[in-house]
C-alpha cells in the first residue's frame, strides 16, 4: 500500500468541512484497510471475552464432585483463545499502523493543497505559523480518533456485547441490568462530553494562535534584537500563553470531572453485580464458575468502560480541534478553478473595464482598461497605493476582479485552470523567496523536470554561475530559511535564473531591482535585459531609469490610467511621468552637503 495517494491537479474533490464527513471521507479511500482493521480488533476483543468463559469452564471442571472430570479440554480452550487473541492484536497493530499513518499523511497533504487554493488575501488575514500548526494539529487529532476508535472504543463495545451474551447463560436478569446500567452511564458521559466541546474548541483555537505568534516572533528575531525588544516580546508571548494555559486548564479539568462521574457509576455497577452473583451462588442457583465469570466480566467492563468513556471524552476534545481547523482552512475557495488549460501562444494581455476592491471595501480599480500587445514591454509606474502591485496580482489571478475581465490571448483567465495560467508566467519579485534547499533545487523550481545542464545554463544567463561555484558546496549549497545565507543581489540573480529556466512567453517584474545597491542593480539589469528579449513584459518599477528601454510606460494614479506612451514621449510632455523622473534625477544627483548649512 502506498502511503501517498495521487494528489494531481486533475483530482481535487472538495473536502468536507464538517468533522464526521471529513473523517469518513478518508475511511472510504481505504475501505479494505479500515475494514480489515476493524475485523481484527473485533476478533481480538471477542477472543478476550471468550477467555473469561473458558475460565468459567475450567473452574467448573475443577469444582466437580468427581476427580475423573476432565480439565484438559477447557484448559486447552482457555490457552488457545489467549494465543489467538494475541495473534489478532499483533496483526491489528501492524495493519493499524499502516492504515492510520497513511490516512494522516493524506489528510495533511490534502489540507495543504486546499489551503494553497485560497487567494492571497486569505493569507494576509491569517498567521502563516498558525495555519501550519492547524494542519499538523488536525492530522494528529484525526490519527488519535482513528486509533482511539480501533483500540479504545471498539474493544469495550465488544466486551459489553460479549458480556451480555455470556450473562444470558447465567441469569437473563443480569444481562438486562447490565444493558440498562451501561446505557444510563453512556448517556450521562456522552452528554457531559458534548457540553464541554466549546471548552476544547477554545483551547484548540488559542493553541493555534500561540503557535502563530511564536512563528511570527521567531521570523522577526532581527527586528526584536534591533529594537532591544526581547523583554517586551517575552511579556507579550507570556500574556498569550497565559490565555492558552487558562483554556487548557478548563478543558483538562472538564475531562477530570467526566472521569469522576464515570468512576462513581461504574463502582456502583461492579459492586452491585458481584453481590448479586454471590447471592445467587449462596442460593445454589449458579455455579462457582458462574461467579468467577460474572466477577471477571464485571471488572473487565469496569476497566473497559472507563477506557471507553475517557476515549469518548478525549474524542470530543479532538473533534473540537478538528472543527476549529476545518472552520478556518476548509472554507470554499473564493476562486473557481476550471480544468480547462490556458492555450497561450503569443502572450497578448487585454484588461477590459475591470473593477476591484480590497476586502476592507477600499476601491482600487473602477472601469479600468489596458491592452498589451504580444511581445511588448510595458512599465507600470505611479505613487505608492496607485494599484501597480494589485494589477499584476490580478493578471496572475491571485485574486479575481469584481467587474470586467482579464484576457490572455483572448481567453478569460477565470475560465482556465489557475496552475496552467501561472505556468505560462515567469515572475521576478522585489524580494526573491527561496526555500531552505540547495541552490540547484531553488533554480529548478522554475521547471522541475529540467536537467542539471539546463539549470547551470540558466544560472549562466543570470550571471550567477560564478558566485555559485565559489560556494563550499557549489550548486548543492543550502541557502537557509528564505535564502538568508545569500546577499540580496545573489538571491535576486537566483530568481532571474529561475525565470530563465521557466522560459515562458509572459514575464512580470515586480520592483525586481529596487532593493539593490547601484552596482548589483547594474549587473542584474544586464541579466534582465537578456531575459526580456522576445517576451511580453509587464514591469512595476520605482526606479524609472530601469524602464528607459521599454516600449511603453503606463502611469497610474488612484487606480486610473493618467498617462501612457514611450519614455521619450512622456518626458517631452512634461506631465506626471516627467515630474517623477526629474524628482528621482535631482535626488540622485544632489550633493548631500547642500542639505547642511
Amino acid at each position: 500500500m502506498s502511503v501517498l495517494q495521487n494528489h494531481s491537479a486533475a483530482r481535487e474533490p472538495p473536502l468536507p468541512n464538517r468533522t464526521v464527513p471529513f473523517l469518513w471521507h478518508y475511511v472510504t479511500t481505504r475501505p479494505w484497510h479500515f475494514g480489515g482493521l476493524m475485523a481484527l480488533v473485533i476478533g481480538a476483543a471477542g477472543c478476550a471475552v471468550a477467555v473469561q468463559y473458558g475460565m468459567k469452564l475450567l473452574v467448573d471442571a475443577m469444582a466437580a464432585d468427581t476427580r475423573q472430570a476432565s480439565v484438559w479440554t477447557p484448559l486447552l480452550l482457555f490457552l488457545g483463545l489467549i494465543v489467538l487473541e494475541n495473534i489478532l492484536w499483533r496483526l491489528a497493530g501492524w495493519l493499524g499502523c499502516r492504515t492510520v499513518v497513511a490516512s494522516v499523511v493524506d489528510i495533511r497533504v490534502d489540507l495543504f493543497r486546499h489551503l494553497t487554493g485560497h487567494p492571497m488575501r486569505y493569507f494576509n488575514e491569517h498567521f502563516a505559523g498558525s495555519l501550519g500548526n492547524r494542519i499538523s494539529a488536525l492530522g494528529a487529532a484525526a490519527g488519535a480518533i482513528y486509533g482511539g476508535l480501533a483500540w479504545k472504543i471498539i474493544p469495550p463495545v465488544v466486551d459489553f456485547l460479549g458480556a451480555v451474551v455470556l450473562l444470558l447463560t447465567v441469569d437473563p436478569r443480569m444481562a438486562l441490568a447490565l444493558v440498562i446500567f451501561v446505557a444510563i452511564v453512556a448517556v450521562l458521559i456522552t452528554g457531559f462530553g458534548i457540553r464541554g466541546r466549546s471548552k476544547h474548541q477554545r483551547f484548540a483555537a488559542q493553541a493555534a494562535r500561540v503557535g502563530g505568534e511564536l512563528v511570527d516572533a521567531v521570523s522577526n528575531v532581527w527586528t526584536i534584537k534591533a529594537f532591544a525588544a526581547r523583554d517586551r516580546e517575552s511579556e507579550r508571548l507570556a500574556h498569550e500563553i497565559g490565555y492558552e494555559a487558562q483554556a487548557q486548564r478548563r478543558s483538562w479539568m472538564y475531562l477530570e470531572k467526566a472521569r469522576v462521574l464515570h468512576d462513581i457509576c461504574l463502582a456502583l455497577m461492579a459492586g452491585g453485580m458481584l453481590v448479586w452473583a454471590i447471592s445467587l451462588w449462596l442460593d445454589g442457583q449458579v455455579t462457582a464458575g458462574d461467579v468467577v465469570l460474572v466477577s471477571a466480566l464485571t471488572f473487565r467492563i469496569l476497566h473497559g468502560s472507563r477506557d471507553l468513556a475517557l476515549a469518548l471524552v478525549d474524542a470530543t476534545q479532538q473533534v473540537g480541534a478538528i472543527d476549529d481547523t476545518l472552520r478556518i482552512i476548509v472554507q470554499p475557495h473564493a476562486l473557481d478553478d476550471p480544468q480547462v488549460k490556458l492555450a497561450l501562444a503569443a502572450g497578448e494581455i487585454s484588461i477590459e473595464h475591470i473593477g476591484y476592491s480590497y476586502p476592507d471595501g477600499r476601491r482600487v480599480f473602477d472601469d479600468f482598461s489596458l491592452h498589451i500587445p504580444a511581445g511588448q514591454k510595458v512599465g507600470i509606474v505611479g505613487a505608492s497605493g496607485a494599484g501597480k502591485s494589485t494589477l499584476i496580482s490580478l493578471i496572475q489571478r491571485l485574486d479575481d476582479v469584481q467587474n470586467g475581465r482579464i484576457l490572455i490571448d483572448r481567453q478569460d483567465i477565470r475560465t482556465v485552470n489557475q496552475d496552467s495560467l501561472r505556468d505560462k508566467i515567469a515572475v521576478v519579485p522585489q524580494e526573491t523567496a527561496l526555500f531552505n534547499r540547495s541552490i540547484r533545487e531553488n533554480i529548478r523550481y522554475g521547471r522541475p523536470e529540467a536537467t542539471d545542464d539546463e539549470v547551470i545554463a540558466a544560472a549562466r544567463q543570470a550571471y550567477c554561475d560564478g558566485f555559485i561555484r565559489e560556494l563550499p558546496q557549489g550548486y548543492d549549497t543550502l541557502v537557509g530559511e528564505r535564502g538568508v545565507m545569500l546577499s540580496g543581489g545573489q538571491r535576486q540573480r537566483l530568481g532571474i535564473a529561475r525565470a530563465f529556466l521557466k522560459d515562458t512567453p509572459l514575464l512580470i517584474l515586480d520592483e525586481a531591482t529596487s532593493a539593490l545597491d547601484s552596482q548589483s542593480e547594474a549587473e542584474i539589469q544586464i541579466a534582465l535585459n537578456d531575459l526580456m528579449h522576445n517576451r511580453t513584459v509587464v514591469a512595476v518599477a520605482h526606479r524609472l531609469s530601469t524602464l528607459a528601454s521599454f516600449d511603453r510606460i503606463v502611469v497610474l494614479r488612484d487606480g486610473r490610467l493618467v498617462e501612457e506612451g514611450t519614455p521619450q514621449e512622456l518626458r517631452q510632455r512634461g506631465g506626471e511621468f516627467d515630474a517623477l523622473w526629474r524628482m528621482q534625477a535631482e535626488g540622485f544627483n544632489r550633493d548631500p552637503a547642500e542639505d547642511y548649512p
